[in-house]
This record gives structure tokens, sequence and C-alpha cells, in this order.
């Protein structure tokens, strides 16, 4: 027995591998296949033929046979009944002959040589559509308040009617809680109204393969109200009694219904006893009266409890479910089994239900007991097993389960063939797939033997049979994530004993198609635009798709939608484009989407139905509709009124309530004519306005309130003017509206004086004493009486002139540039006015040196408030000044105090008016400069820094002089030759030193080279490669100075910008340069400006290139005087700005340099040979007669001529004209030559030659430069001329 259960268990194993159904290609032997058959229970239309299905495949192509009612049916005996060709499907002409006479049940066979087959039992029925049997239906005559049914009972047809309840004019009744229609088609009502009356009361039942639909005969319905039901609590009318049960079938629709009566209309709810209701399956029809659940399992029995509530009790009914199950597979029909000869294998047919289904097998549709006997076979209960099967023994098993409720009928063939493997998916077939999505690439196969497959990735290295890969029972090759590496060419085999056989099959990953940008919810008013934006990245090899869907729906055709390739865009919004929009991006593999909401608003419509209700004496309560508020809320209702008594027309805001009111509390005025009307207010505007409400009129009375801001002040020292905001036309109250004024002086005991002023806002007493404290009272009054007593308030008359000074005037220096002033405060009646502040005026009489003129610079310092003491900045240093104290009030200012002096300390100078570079040269150089604007004290000397500078800019060791005050120049000698200095000159005072001016410089030898820098003040570093020379500035006599007190303005280009220069000499301390662009022709532009106090150059950083600008300096001082203009300089600024180099110390100039000289050298050699051809000859040619000196041999150590090597290398050579500033002296031994005057006639030298016509003029001895000479041009000669040029 041990031996039998492992046997099968290690058969079971092995046929796991097995349990795949193998599709036979049709080319090879197989027994027959039923591919399609008529369900079992076939409903027919009698108006139609009849046609009962039966499909089947084989090889050979199977054969046909039906039996009806288990009977052999003979088609050819029937000639109404045809088979269709090929086929099995019989066809009934009913044209002539009944449909019921084919009600029958029907079973086809299907067989060849391998094995028969069998369909399921078709039951064949005709669908009936009775008519409804003729009845006289009575009138339903009922209390109101009581329970009613309505009987619909409509007759039984095939399948059973849809009902519904309609009246004559073909409209369905209005259900609800109260009425509803039951399962089975009868119409309850938990209680009647008056409303319920009625005499069209229609069932009709719709018979679905017929479509046709009969009626009932109407219904009446009369509800009395005499005497109306008493409410009660709920009762079932359906089911009855406390319990009921209910059985359903495994994989039906599971329907209960309760419906309850009551007064009120009953509330039903459900609840599963024994557990929770299934939610996914579970649904409630007929306002909760029905509750519904699908797919009905086994989980589902047990008990149900339906309760009916309303507030007099409850109602509770309990159902008991069973469920039952006809036949259902466990794991799938049987399957097909292909065996090679010698194999083993298993037909299993397993299959459950309750109560518990009995199995039964055939063979060929023969009961396998009566089966011609086969060892090979064992039939064990569910399953038959298959031993060491044998040619010949094809067949097809039919497995039939049933029990009380159905049955199942299922073919398997089993096929013993020997056949080699094939692959039957495509050769060659490409795949594609989704990068990070799953690949399943097939490899469908046939053989007997079951083949075995294996996979190879291109070069079949190894075997795909491990991660990322699987490897399913049927050859098909998984990767779980597919990825780029993946794409490439795959090869599948299929071997068995018989043969092999493999096919080539291609992966291609592409990249996922992703929305990058979604659109994005939008909200926009009415009739402008909105685009919402789509941006997709797919891949490049597939071809994209963009389609746009509204609500899950096409787009609207409307040409306001326009598609572009990733964007929507709507213009002229309208409410109906609101919605959800999809963009959809699809691919031939994949797509992606992505929603947005449109929202579409609108200003919302006007409020309506104003209503004015609990009008009183001073109020009224308005109450309105809302209008539309188009997707956007109503923020608050504006409330406007107009006042047709006074201003007809002119509607003014009363008061705002928030949006979600729609009544307001509006406070009245007397005596006004009013309308309201109310506006909405949401995010987007206003609404239009409501229609007007009616007219509301109050009656007049006093003033309730007077006039506020009243206040008294002088215009004059003797009068007082009383001034105070009028009353509008809504607080007026009533007709007459006129002011009481009255005023009495504060300190005086005296009574009120009153005056009545009508149509004005102010009132003018005159005649009072100055500046005097007063009390102050204006009263509203009408026809109708006064206003309140109105409150106090309090008012000066005029004020006057101060007419003391403040006293004990002093000064106290606290540094060069600083004082503070000291005061005692005048009394309060003396100043005759409100205090405002005191002023200082003061001014610099001169400066106390000798070279500076007289000065008188008015200033006024004003200071708000009762001060004693203030400061003065910003003053001179080493200066005699001025200054008195005056108080001021609201009408000007009193006397001066006794104007008093005092003298500032030196201080520190300012900087040197200019700083110039003279007489450059090669060791030394001189510097000039001019003692600074601001001495600021007695200069006591000037200190001056040098040191140089690199080319890249770095600074070399600090040289330090001391200079006399009385210098103004020095030269520096022993110098660096051709190196930059920077110098710093400053100038000091016992007070100390001041600001230093820069300037650089070259030593070099040719004056012309040399130049300026531009001056930087203090400790600043601008520098640039080749400064520019400038002629030092003339500076105009201390004592007759000129009206202008500029001068020397000029300017320079610099590294970062445009250097301006000047002089200055005046007393203003705001000096500040202003430019313009030079335009001709056009518009004057506005000039700019640049502060520039206390220096006198400034560095112009925003001028462009390529334009002309105007500059001028500007000198300003106090408003009351005039402004100093400098002449105005015009300004050129390069296109393109560059830095200069020192390019006589750049490697690549001097080897340029050094190529052009030995050019130059070569040329005045060729035309010095032929100048000498045709020159004249001195009188020592006789002594060289036998010799032509143009063709003398040249010395290779000194490349002169051979006849005047020794001790002639600088005479002149015939012909030669030495370069004008030729610099090379004239050795001590040679002295043939003798010296020439200046403009004389030609001179003769010692041998009588005549030397005149080739001379120049001569240089004096004293100089550093011998005489000019007409010696030829030797190397050491040009590269002299070269340097001097460089």
């Amino acid at each position: 027995m041990m031996e039998r259960r492992m046997d099968a268990a290690l058969l079971v194993l092995f046929l796991v591998h097995l349990a795949t159904t193998l599709e036979v290609p049709l080319d090879l032997p197989q027994p027959p296949t039923i591919t399609h058959q008529s369900p079992k229970d076939y409903i027919i239309d009698p108006r139609e033929n009849i046609i009962i299905h039966c499909e089947a495949k084989g090889k050979p192509h199977p054969s046909f046979s039906w039996t009806r009612n288990g009977t052999h049916f003979d088609i050819d005996e029937d000639p109404n009944v045809t088979l269709k060709p090929h086929s099995g499907t019989l066809v009934v002409d009913i044209s002539r002959a009944k449909a019921e006479h084919y009600e029958c049940v029907y079973q086809c066979t299907a067989r060849n040589k391998h094995g028969t087959a069998v369909s399921n039992n078709i039951v064949v029925q005709q669908s009936r559509s009775p008519l409804w049997s003729k009845e006289k239906v009575k009138p339903f005559i009922v209390q109101e308040g009581v329970s009613m049914v309505l009987p619909c009972r409509p007759p039984a047809g095939l399948p059973p009617p849809i009902i519904f309840w309609m009246d004559n004019n073909f409209q369905r009744l209005p259900q609800s809680s109260r009425v509803s229609q039951s399962l089975n088609g009868d119409l309850y009502f938990s209680n009647v109204l008056r409303e319920d009356s009625r005499n069209d009361y229609i069932c009709y039942a719709r018979f679905p393969y017929t479509q046709t639909i009969q009626q009932k005969q109407p219904i009446t319905v009369k509800v009395l109200n005499q005497d109306p039901a008493d409410e009660r609590k709920p009762t079932f009318l359906i089911p009855t009694g406390p319990t009921s049960s209910k059985m359903v079938l495994r994989g039906q629709v599971l329907e209960m219904e309760c419906i309850a009566e009551g007064l009120l209309t009953p509330d039903v709810s459900w609840t599963k006893v024994s557990g929770d209701l299934p939610a996914k399956r579970t649904s409630f029809l007929h306002y909760q009266k029905t509750l519904r659940i699908v797919d009905v399992s086994e989980s589902d029995a047990g008990d149900y409890r339906c309760t009916a509530r309303n507030r007099l009790g409850s109602a509770h009914h309990v159902i008991h479910v069973t469920v039952k199950a006809a036949p259902y597979w466990i794991s799938g029909a049987p399957r097909n089994l292909v065996l090679a000869p010698g194999e083993s294998g298993v037909l299993t047919c397993r299959a459950s239900g309750t109560p518990k289904p009995s199995v039964s097998w055939a063979m060929n549709g023969i009961p396998i007991e009566n089966s011609p006997k086969d060892f090979s076979r064992k039939v064990e209960d569910d399953t038959i097993i298959f031993t060491d099967v044998q040619t010949g023994s094809s067949a097809v098993y039919q497995c039939n389960v049933s029990n009380d409720y159905g049955y199942l009928l299922s073919n398997a063939f089993v096929n013993v063939l020997s056949e080699p493997p094939r692959v039957l998916t495509q050769a060659n077939k490409v795949y594609q797939v989704i990068k990070n999505h799953q690949a399943l690439i097939d490899c469908a196969s046939f053989g007997s033997p079951i083949p075995k497959i294996t996979w190879f990735k291109d070069s079949r290295s190894s075997t795909l049979d491990g991660d990322p890969y699987i490897l399913h029972d049927n050859g098909t090759l998984e990767i779980h994530v597919a990825q780029a590496r993946n794409s490439g060419k795959y090869t599948c085999v299929a071997r068995n004993i018989l043969g092999i056989y493999e096919n080539h099959i291609y992966l291609e990953v592409k990249e996922p198609t992703r929305i990058l940008k979604q659109p994005e919810y939008k909200v926009v008013q009415m009739g402008k635009s909105v685009v919402f934006e789509c941006k997709v990245k797919h891949d490049l090899s597939l071809t994209p798709t963009m389609t746009w869907l509204k609500d899950d729906g096409e787009l609207p055709d409307d040409e306001r939608l326009i598609v572009d390739s990733d964007s929507l865009t709507i213009t002229d919004v309208t409410e109906n484009d609101a919605g959800v929009y999809t963009c959809i991006m699809n691919t031939t593999l994949d797509h992606d989407s992505a929603s947005a909401e449109l929202t579409v608003v609108e200003r919302p419509d006007p409020p309506t139905d104003l209503e004015l209700t609990d009008q009183k004496k001073r109020s009224v309560q308005l109450t309105w509709i809302p209008g539309d508020e188009h997707n956007s809320p109503i923020q608050k209702f504006l409330i406007q009124y107009e006042d047709s008594l006074h201003h007809r027309g002119h509607w003014h805001n009363l008061t705002e309530v928030p949006g979600t009111r729609t009544t307001a509390h509006l406070k009245l005025s007397p005596y006004i004519h009013y309308t309201f009307r109310v506006l909405a207010v949401n995010a987007v505007d206003f609404s239009r306005p409501s229609f007007p409400s009616r007219v509301v009129k109050t009656d007049p009375a006093a003033p309730d309130e007077n006039p506020t801001g009243v206040q008294g002040f002088g215009t004059e020292h003797d009068n007082l003017v009383i001034s105070w905001k009028p009353l509008s036309g809504l607080q007026s109250n009533g007709p007459g509206l006129h002011y009481r004024v009255m005023w009495r002086q504060k300190v005086v005991d005296s009574d009120w004086t009153t005056v009545t002023v009508a149509n004005n806002s102010k009132f003018v007493v005159s005649g009072t004493p100055t500046f005097v404290p007063y009390e102050l009272k204006v009263q509203a009054v009408n026809d109708h009486g006064a206003g309140p007593e109105p409150a106090i308030a309090h008012g000066y008359s005029g004020e006057d002139l101060p007419v003391a000074a403040p006293d004990n005037v002093q000064a106290v220096l606290l540094n060069s540039t600083l004082a503070e002033v000291h005061w005692d405060p005048v009394p309060f009646k003396l100043i005759r006015g409100h205090l405002k502040g005191y002023k200082v005026y003061y001014w610099r009489e001169r400066s106390l040196h000798k070279h500076n003129p007289h000065l008188v610079e008015n200033q006024i310092l004003t200071f708000s408030g009762n001060h004693t003491r203030r400061m003065l900045p910003g003053l001179h240093p080493f200066s005699l000044y001025s200054f008195n104290v005056r108080v001021f009030n609201g009408k000007g200012e009193g006397p001066p105090s006794p104007t008093l002096q005092f003298d500032t300390p030196e201080g520190v100078p300012g900087v040197p008016t200019s700083l110039l570079v003279t007489n450059p040269n090669l060791d030394s150089l001189t510097l000039e400069w001019s003692p600074p604007h601001d001495r600021n004290g007695r200069i006591t000397g000037y200190t001056l820094k040098y040191q140089p500078v690199n080319n890249s800019n770095e600074l070399g060791p600090v040289e330090e002089l001391a200079l006399p005050a009385n210098e103004t120049s020095v030269t520096l000698l022993n110098l660096k030759y051709s190196t930059r200095y920077k110098f710093y000159l400053n100038a000091k005072t016992v007070s100390g030193a001041g600001p230093a001016i820069s300037q650089e410089a070259v030593t070099v030898l040719d004056e012309a080279l040399i130049s300026q820098h531009d001056v930087d003040v203090g400790a600043g570093h601008t520098q640039t490669p080749h400064p520019i020379a400038r002629s030092p500035p003339r500076r105009p006599p201390q004592k007759v100075r000129p009206a202008n007190p500029f001068g020397n303005v000029s300017s320079s280009p610099g590294e970062d910008g445009t250097l301006i220069s000047w002089e200055y000499w005046g007393p203003e301390q705001n000096v500040y340069v202003e430019y313009v662009v030079n335009s001709e022709g056009e518009g004057e532009e506005e000039w700019q400006k640049e502060l520039v106090n206390g220096t006198q150059n400034v560095m112009l950083k925003r001028l462009k290139g390529g334009l002309s600008y105007r500059v001028r300096l500007v000198a300003k001082g106090h408003h009351d005087q005039p402004l100093h203009l400098s002449d105005e300089l015009l300004v050129s600024v390069p296109a393109v700005a560059s830095r200069q180099v020192d390019i006589a110390t750049q490697g690549w100039f001097i080897g340029l340099m050094c190529a052009i000289a030995l050019l130059i050298l070569i040329l005045l050699i060729i035309c010095f040979i032929q100048r000498n051809k045709g020159g004249k000859y001195p009188v020592k040619e006789k002594e060289d007669a036998h010799t032509d000196p143009e063709f003398q041999p040249m010395k290779d150590e000194d490349c002169t001529f051979g006849e005047y090597s020794d001790n002639e290398d600088h005479k002149p050579l015939k012909g030669s004209r030495t370069p004008s500033n030729g610099t090379v002296k004239r050795d001590d031994s040679d002295d043939s030559l003798v010296d020439y005057g200046e403009g004389g006639d030609g001179q003769f030298n010692e041998d009588g030659s005549f030397i005149g016509q080739y001379s120049g003029k001569s240089a004096s001895k004293e100089t550093a430069e011998g005489h000019e000479s007409s010696e030829a041009p030797s190397p050491i000669n040009a590269m002299n001329s070269l340097n001097s040029f460089v």
C-alpha cells in the first residue's frame, strides 16, 4: 500500500510539468476537440430560425451527429433541418414548422478515427411574452396616512419580464423612501398622502427577447382625508414575521428586500449578524430597502438583519441565507494529454460543489466501464492514470461532474504521438517593451515527447536560467524588470529525443513615455484665454500621439480650442469650458496622462428681489437674493443709497456685509428719501447693481451731531479765524441748517460771544489781542432745533514777530571745524506766537592766512523747538567767523542777537593743488607743485615719498624726503633708468599732515616720451601704464581773484574712466562735476552730476565709449547765492579702451626692433654705395687714384671699409648724412676736422677738401653730444637712432 502511494506521488510530481495544455498543430493526427457550442439553456426567438451551434477540430476533420431527447436524431428525415457544411451546427427553418416542435434536449457528437467528443446537453426553449389577462381592476380607496400595495402580477414569461410603473403619458411614476417598487413588481406605499390620488397607476412588463411591452389596466387610487391616520411606529409589509430564509447559488446574485410601513416614513438599514457586509460586492437599491450582493460565495451565508426606524420606534427582521453550489472546477477542466509511446500521464477531473458532486468518466462517449479494457489505463475516482501507453491508444475522455444544482461536462483527449520538436512562435519575431516593465518572450513549441526549452542571448555563451531571467513551463522567458542592456537577439532551442529546433527572437527595450510638465489647475475669467501645457518625453523610435479629453470625453468641436504639439489653448473662455482636461500621450507600447481642472469665473450676477421690512423711525431691514457667483465665492455685498431729495442720481456707499449674509439692518438719518441697491463682490469684480428698492422717506429732526475739526488761529496779529468741517446733507437732519459760533478768552472769566453763520465753514473775529488763547464752540442748528451741546475747542488769535533776541549768546570751540553756540531762551511773552525754534546766522569773515582774501559767506542753521545750545559743523580751520542768534515763530524771525566772532584753530591742510613732473632724464627728474588751496593754517613743510613700480604694478621700497614750506619744486637724482616711479606729496601744518597727491612718471631719455600720470588724491593707487604729461597749471594771483573760481580744467583718459582735474579757490563747500552727451540738433539731455567736495579731481566711470561729453564744474552756495560754473570742457571717450603697456621692455618688441635695425643698416649701405658712384671727391682722392673707394673691401670685425679702419672709424664718408638726432661722440685724437660755424660759408678741411655742402649745424661743446658728422651710418649709429625713436 505504501509503495502504491509513493508511486502515485512520484507520478503526480512528474506530471506537474505536463499539466499545461498543449496545442497540437492541425497538420498532426489528433482526436476531435469541440471548439464552440450553444449554451446549456438556450432560449430562442420564435420568430427566427433556430441555430444550434456545434463546431469541432481534429485530424482528420471530424464528422458530426446529434441526439434529441436522448435518441439519435436523423437529420436527413426532417426537411426543415439542415447541417452546415464542414460543421456540426444545426439550422432549423421555422417558416414551415412551429418552433415549439423543436423544444427538446440536443447533444452533438464529433468523431474521427482517433476518438469521439460530445457536447453539453443543450435545452432549447422558445421565448414567451404572454398577454395580460383581461381583468377589471377595482379602485383603491384609502384613508390618508395608511399603507397601501398596488399589485402588478405580470404574466409568466421566458425569461421573466422587466417591471416598471408609468402613467398615461408614459412618464415614470416618482419613487422615494415612502413609495417604492418591490422585486416582484408590486408598488408599495409606506403611507399615502392626498397627492397620491390619481387614476393612472399603470404597471408595464417588458420582455427582452421579443422586445415587447405589455401593460396592465390602469389602477385608480383615491385618498380620503376625513379621518387621517395617527402616527405609528414601523412594521414590515414584506417579508412577514420576525424571520425568513433564502437560498442562493454560488456565483449568482443575492437580493433581499425589507419594505416597511409607518407614519412617519421609516428608514431601512442592513447589517450582517455574524460578520461584516462585503463592501466591494454590496450595494443598496430602492432607497435602502433592497440589499444586493453579487458573485456570492460560501462566506456570504449567515443571518442578515434589516431594521426599519422612525421617531416612534423600530422593527427588525432576520433573513437566514444559505449558499449552495452547482459543480465548479477547482483547478480547471481536464487538459488534453499528448504522450509519446512508452510515456505515462494523468487526466484529472477535480471539481467541487454543495452538495458534493459525483464524478463519472466516459471514453469516446461510452461509459468507461463499458469501454474496451486497457491495461495501461487505471481509473481512480476523479483521476485516470496512463502507464506505458502505446501507439493506437488515442481517445477522447469525457468527465461528467453533477449534483442537484447542475453538471459539468468536459472533453479531454489522450493523443499518442512520436514527433520531433518544432517551435510554433514566428521566426525572427521582434518584441518591444518599455524599460522597467515586464518582458515576456514566447517560445511556443510542440513535440512528443514534450521538448525541453533552453534560451540563449547573443553569443550563446550560457543558458538564461538565472536572475533576471525566469523560464516558464510553457517555454516563455520572462524578464521581470527589463533594462536597456536586455535588448538584443535571443535564441530559443527546443529539443527532445527525436530532434532539435531553434528559433531567433529579438527584444527591444524602449524608454518610457513620461509627461515632464503636467497641465496645472487654472482659474480664468470668462472671455479670457487659457493655456494648458503638456510637455512629454518619449522614446525617439516610437511615434507619439497626443490626445486631449474633456471630462473623460472627446474635446468639443470648437475652433476656440487649439491643440498644439505640447499644449491646449482655449480662447474666449465660456462657462461651458469648465471641467477637467486630460492630456494623453500614446505610443504603440505605453502611454502617460495628466489632468488639470479649469474653473471659469466671472463677476457675480446682481442680487435680486430687494425687500424692505421692519421699518422704524431710524432703521429698516433690507433683504435680497444673491445672484449666481460664477465659481468665485461672493466675498461681500456693498449697499448703496440714493437721496432723491437732495442728490438725485448720485449713489453713495452706505455699508458692507459679508458674502454669507443676505440681510442687513440699516440705520437711517432724518430728512432723507432713501432708495437702496446692492452690489455683490467676488475675486473677479463687482457685479452690476441690483434693481433699486422702493423709496423710504424719513421725517426731519434736529441735528444729531455738531461739526468736527473746530480750530482757531489768526491770519493777522489782531484777528481770530474760527473754522470747522461742515455737516453733510445726510447729517443735517432737516432744512435750514446753520451754525451757532461761540468764543471767549480763556484766561479772562468772560461771557461767550455768539454769532450765527449759514452757508460757510469759518468766521473771522477782528480786533483781538495778539496771540491770546480762546475757547471755541460751534453748534449745528436747523429748523427743527439745535444739535447737542458742543465740545469746547481751543485756539489762539494771530501771531506777530518776536520783539526780543536771545541773551547771553556765546560760542565754544570744540575743534578746528566744530563749534557749539549757547544762548538763553527768549521769554514766551516776547515771542508773541508759537515758538518754532531758533536760527543761527554765521559767516566766514576771512581766513587767518595772509594769502587768503577777505570772505563773507552767510550760512543759516535752523533748530526747531525750544533749544538753548546747538552745534555749528563744517567750519573752515584757521578762519575768523561771525555769528548771531534769532528766535522765530509762525509769523517770522525776531531781531538778531549782538554779532560775536570766534577764530577757528589750525587744521590739517588740503591736498596740494598740483604735482607735475618736468625735465625727466635718464636718472633724474624734477617735481613741481602748488601749495594746497585749503591751507587751513600755516604750512610748515612738505613730505615727499616715492617708490619704483615694475611692469606687474608691484611697488618697490619707499624713499621719503622732508621739504621746507617755501619750496615748490625738487630735483631727484640717481634714479633708475627707464623705470616707473610713483610719487606722493602732502603738506603739513602744526595740526598734522594733510592728504597726499600722487603722480607717476618714467625715467627715459627723450623728453617727448615722458608722460604724466593721473592725479590721485589721498592713498589711492590709480595707475596707467603710460601716464600723459601735462603742463603745470597757472594759478591766478591770490590778490586779484577772478570772478570764476575754477581754473585749469583738463581731462585725461584712464584705465577705469576719464579723469577730470581742476583748480578751485572759491568759498563754496558744495562742488560737483556735471556732464552731458554732446548732441547737435537734438533736444538737450539732463545734466548728470557727481559730488566732488574736498577734491580737485574726479574719475568719471560712467561715460560710454564712442561718445563726446560736455563737462563743467559747479560750485553751489546757499539758496540765495548764485551758482559758479566753470568753462565747459569737451571730452571724447574712445570707442574701445585698452590698457597700455611699456612695450620698450617687452621681448617681442626688442626682437622686432633688432630686425628692423638690421634691415635699415642694409638699406643704408646700399644707398651709400649708390650715392658714392656720383659724389664729389676730396683732395685726398689723388693719393687714392689707383683705388676706387666704392669698392674697398669691408672688414668683418667692425663692418667698416678697409681704408679707414685705423683711427678713422668716426670720420665722415663721402656722400653720407648723419641722422638728425645722431649722438655718436668724437675721439680725442680725431682732430683732422675743424669746427664749423652756423650758417657760414663752406669751410675747408686740412687738406683743402671742401666739406661745407655736406655739413649741418654744429652743436655746443658743452653738451653731452658730439658734433654732427657726415660719417656713414654704422650699426651703432643706427641703434642709437632707434633708441631715440623708441
